[in-house]
């Protein structure tokens, strides 16, 4: 049973944004173009369930390059409405367009000569009068059985704030790297911002040996910086190569003994030639897919000059939350 009620909430809301794709029009494009050439913020506002879904709307706009706030109606008629500013543009939302608290706030919006945009299920109604673009949210049924509760209707309001929203960010050409800029924070975050030389070993915490030290030293040096590798480089500190652990395992594998001392190997005969290295401008995520894509647990960063530059270790990527 309860699985059926779940599928016809579904179905009707499916149903209502569907519906609302056919009503897209030429209000719809000067609402963006309104929010676009807005010089202040876009204030978003809305009272009960059309609040939430407000707030929503608001910081969609806000992560997207499109400065916002949401401004609560009832605290508005009681001093909020000092926020708001002579170049800004109000997103006002009410199903009815009769929400008092909102209604009550429109002669302030029309003294301080703003350009008003509401999202409304009603064409004929007070806030639709006084809006310069009304985007009609309607729906034929909430989905209810007692066609009241606000629920496809505020699904439809969230959904034409999201197509707002997207149509702003394709318009202002908003990349990826802006996005980045507003997203510091969390694991998005970080995978859209964090680069290599934010999280890389630098010199001289960078484990390096010269191409004729014994396997003796480079195991030494690799035990000491606890990276389980290290980098090969010539007399003029160019970087040669690289010895890791799974260099180490995979000689003593093949070792009989008889050949020669372990220990009396250089790094040159044990070192890989060429491995992978990276920029230290690239992204951290961009070093986490080289190596699972090699799988090894590190890459080397090169100056120009092809001296050591830094290292980034697989661990590093794991400690900031990359992986």
């Amino acid at each position: 049973m309860s699985i059926e009620i779940g599928k016809r909430v579904l179905s009707i809301e499916a149903k209502a944004i569907e519906d609302l794709i056919g009503r897209l029009n030429n209000d719809f494009s000067e609402a963006v173009d309104l929010l676009y050439n807005c010089k202040g913020r876009v204030v978003v506002t809305g009272m009960g369930k059309s609040g939430l879904i407000g707030k929503k709307i608001s910081a969609t706009f806000a992560s997207t390059g499109t400065p916002s706030f949401f401004l609560h109606p009832a605290e508005g008629i009681h001093g909020d409405i000092g926020m708001v500013m002579k170049d800004d543009v109000i997103l006002a939302i009410s199903n009815s367009g009769e929400t008092d608290e909102i209604v009550a706030l429109l002669p302030a919006f029309k003294r301080m000569n703003l350009r008003l945009i509401c999202l409304t299920g009603r064409y004929v109604s007070t806030l639709s009068k006084n809006s310069d673009i009304v985007l009609d949210v309607s729906v034929k049924e909430e989905a209810c059985p007692m066609n009241i509760v606000p629920t496809a209707s505020t699904t439809v309001t969230l959904a034409m704030g999201d197509a707002l929203a997207i149509a702003l960010l394709e318009k202002r050409g908003f990349k990826e790297d802006d996005f980045a800029l507003f997203h510091p924070g969390g694991m998005l975050g970080k995978r859209l911002f964090l680069k290599v030389e934010d999280i890389m070993h630098k010199i001289p915490d960078v484990p390096a040996v010269n191409e004729n030290s014994y396997m003796k030293d480079v195991i030494c040096e690799m035990t000491s910086r606890k990276l389980g590798m290290s980098t090969v480089v010539d007399n003029d500190k160019k970087f040669l190569g690289i010895i890791t652990d799974g260099d180490l395992r995979r000689l003593l594998e093949r070792w009989t003994g008889m050949e020669k001392d372990l220990f009396k190997l250089t790094a040159k005969e044990v070192m890989t030639k060429n491995p992978k290295v990276i920029s230290k401008n690239a992204l951290a995520v961009t070093a986490l897919k080289m190596m699972e894509d090699h799988s090894i647990t590190s890459l080397v960063i090169l100056n120009e000059d092809r001296t050591v530059q830094g290292v980034i270790h697989l661990h590093d990527l794991l400690r900031k939350g990359i992986v």
